[in-house]
């Protein structure tokens, strides 16, 4: 543990202070001690090239999240040539749509999320990685209920951390991080529920089948991206055989932990 907090001052100091120890340094090593994630103290993190901005405290992005959505834009955007809409629920920090749109210029994202500071911080990191204006835009809804329209995909990092589980949760996590983007009920399916119950009506259809990484007889799917805790893959494979999704496949994330799901429509 002493070696770990050895190792997050060393980054400290060089990110922010480029290696100097002044007087703010040192007020930020005192709440390094305290635990608060390195993360806010430094003020941004690096998502896929991204300076994502961390300044009005959305949920930080996770590497496991990073991996997903690196694969979703090599394996999968990069294939499509012609101009697509994405919509980024539970968007948070916008860290996804905005690697999107950073890595694939013919994509357009529509973001929401439910926290004015998440959507204050939205307009931050697109303005910090020069996404132009009519790339983007920018909702507060609760899931669905302010969206309008039709997309070609949509990515979804829901809070989906059941409250059952909260002692298992970093303490620092807790203290620092914010619950509304973290728990989703009891068993971690309240907004994951709400979300599929809806989602489909908000695709394009355009028919497809597996594989994911190439569209069959050259027709491009519409096609929802989410993430899930790890234990919740029987309970989703349910709910969505009972919500007649047929066409979808799990995937594992770097720690070989089921992580991501893909339905194709």
């Amino acid at each position: 543990m002493k070696k770990n907090i050895q190792n997050q001052i060393g980054w400290l100091l060089q990110e922010k202070y480029k290696g100097k120890l002044t007087n703010s340094a040192k007020q930020d090593i005192e709440k390094l001690a305290k635990r608060e994630p390195l993360d806010y103290l430094i003020g941004f993190i690096n998502f896929l090239d991204c300076k994502i901005d961390l300044s009005k405290k959305p949920l930080i992005p996770r590497i496991e999240t990073e991996y997903w959505v690196d694969k979703l834009i090599n394996e999968d955007f990069k294939l499509q040539k012609s101009n697509f809409k994405v919509l980024d629920m539970f968007a948070g920090s916008g860290a996804i749509g905005i690697s999107i749109m950073r890595h694939i210029k013919n994509s357009k994202v529509v973001f929401s999320d439910s926290e004015v500071n998440c959507i204050n911080q939205i307009k931050i990191n697109c303005q910090i990685n020069k996404i132009p204006k009519n790339r983007y835009k920018i909702i507060k809804s609760d899931v669905f209920e302010n969206i309008i329209g039709k997309f070609n995909y949509i990515v979804a990092n829901p809070p989906y951390i059941s409250t059952k589980r909260i002692k298992k949760i970093q303490k620092s996590v807790l203290k620092y991080e914010p619950h509304v983007a973290l728990f989703g009920g009891k068993d971690g399916l309240l907004y994951i529920n709400k979300f599929l119950v809806e989602a489909k009506s908000f695709l394009n259809k355009n028919g497809s089948s597996l594989p994911v990484r190439r569209p069959a007889n050259g027709v491009r799917a519409s096609k929802i991206y989410m993430e899930f805790d790890s234990i919740q893959k029987k309970q989703i494979e349910k709910l969505l055989k009972k919500l007649n999704y047929q066409n979808y496949q799990f995937q594992k994330d770097q720690y070989d932990k089921w992580r991501s799901l893909i339905i194709i429509i």
